[in-house]
């Protein structure tokens, strides 16, 4: 999976089909998007694409109190690419993007510089200035790419979302926020001397001692009041992605 940066220095991509959104977490309710994107891809004979945001939106906009990040960049590329996307495209949400009018976006970002030929978008979506673009506004407008509303997931009858997810994971729930992921909760960082520091905007469960995988290998992670991560058994520093396993 390729990664660009902006909408300035992009390839030509062939018949791109788009979806767009913060994708913190990448959950069940996420996957139905990329499935969906995949496929229209796939019939258009085009390429998958995910726009998403860094930092996030809530940041920029001032409302970053009590944020948890379910996922970090590299932990959101990594489930990406495991997704089968061709590319991830990273925009800077900052204040002069925050302004752009929903018209704006769709007709001279997603259509004038990336070129998409159609967008997927979740029936709950909105974006653009003050939130007011969602599906029914793509309609009225009639641009010209091919719109793709994708209908609310639920997992045994619970709705899915970034927000349950969250708390479960508060709680320490793990084997229940990966049922509703669809795979099990990473955590990338860097070990130094034997502890990692995650981002501090990472969510991560209470304090004590989890079972996780690293390389495919058990091991335990010691999640310390403070959010630092001690694993045993102990391991060389460099970068890291740990996935934690049901109980």
């Amino acid at each position: 999976m390729d990664t660009f940066r902006g909408f300035e220095s992009l390839p030509r991509f062939e018949r791109p089909v788009v979806t767009v959104g913060s994708f913190d977490g990448i959950h069940r309710g996420h996957r139905a998007l990329l499935d969906t994107l995949r496929r229209e891809a796939a019939a258009l004979a085009g390429e998958s694409v995910v726009l998403t945001f860094e930092p996030h939106p809530r940041i920029t906009l001032g409302r970053s109190e009590g944020l948890r990040l379910l996922n970090t960049l590299a932990e959101k590329r990594y489930l990406l690419e495991r997704s089968g996307i061709d590319h991830l495209l990273v925009v800077t949400f900052d204040e002069a993007f925050s302004r752009l009018s929903p018209y704006e976006f769709v007709q001279h970002c997603l259509i004038g510089k990336l070129g998409a030929a159609a967008l997927i978008v979740g029936y709950d979506h909105r974006f653009g200035r003050g939130n007011e673009g969602n599906h029914d506004f793509l309609n009225r407008q009639q641009f010209p790419l091919r719109i793709v509303e994708v209908p609310e997931c639920g997992v045994d009858a619970a709705k899915v979302s970034s927000t349950v997810v969250r708390r479960l994971i508060a709680q320490g729930e793990m084997a229940q926020a990966e049922r509703l992921l669809g795979h099990p909760y990473p955590v990338a960082g860097t070990v130094r001397g034997g502890v990692i520091r995650p981002d501090p905007l990472k969510l991560l469960p209470p304090a004590g001692s989890y079972a996780v995988r690293i390389g495919g290998a058990p091991c335990v992670a010691e999640i310390a009041s403070d959010g630092a991560i001690r694993i045993h058994p102990h391991l060389p520093d460099g970068e890291v992605l740990l996935t934690f396993q049901p109980c």
